[in-house]
């Protein structure tokens, strides 16, 4: 009864009113005995549920159409709101794949450049590396063979010396000195 509007309750209380008077008076009513009842009382009911209702329940149904109707709309709305932003997400994926692959490839040459600098930096490193121990190894060598040659030498002359000493007596040291006089 929660659907009938105000005005359709009053005009079927009134007829079921008229027709309880009617059957009362002893002329045409609606019998409410179950047991009882009859067909032209129950197309009479119906009839009356449908005269007075049909403004209700088509209104009623009416607007649950144009409920339905706005859902479905809303829904496809939603539908298409949702493909639309799928379709930018999905582009923007894209992009970010893109950019992702473009960065990977930048950072790979850039690897790649730094590896042939570090090589060849390492190459010129070796080098000078090279040269500069061959340079120490030869100054190693030139010292080590002037300080023989001064060693040698020294020696030479102490043993020179030592022998001159053993052999030089003083008649002959004598001689060497008026030969040396002799000469200037």
């Amino acid at each position: 009864m929660g659907f009938l509007a105000a005005q359709d309750k009053r005009n079927i209380m009134h007829i079921v009113l008229l027709a309880t008077e009617a059957s009362s008076e002893g002329g045409f009513g609606l019998n409410f005995d179950i047991l009882e009842t009859n067909l032209i009382n129950l197309a009479i009911l119906v009839g009356a549920l449908v005269y007075f209702g049909r403004g209700f329940l088509g209104k009623l149904l009416g607007d649950r159409r144009t409920d339905i109707e706005q859902a479905i709309q809303d829904a496809e709305q939603r539908l298409k709101q949702a493909a639309e932003a799928l379709a930018e997400q999905q582009q923007n994926l894209t992009q970010a794949q893109t950019e992702a692959e473009r960065i990977r490839q930048e950072a790979e040459d850039r690897a790649k450049l730094l590896r042939d600098q570090i090589l060849a930096q390492s190459i010129q490193d070796v080098e000078r590396m090279r040269t500069t121990s061959n340079q120490e190894i030869d100054a190693e060598r030139e010292r080590v063979a002037t300080q023989l040659r001064s060693e040698i030498a020294a020696r030479a002359l102490e043993q020179a010396e030592a022998q001159l000493r053993n052999r030089l007596d003083d008649s002959t040291q004598q001689q060497l000195i008026d030969r040396s006089l002799a000469l200037l």
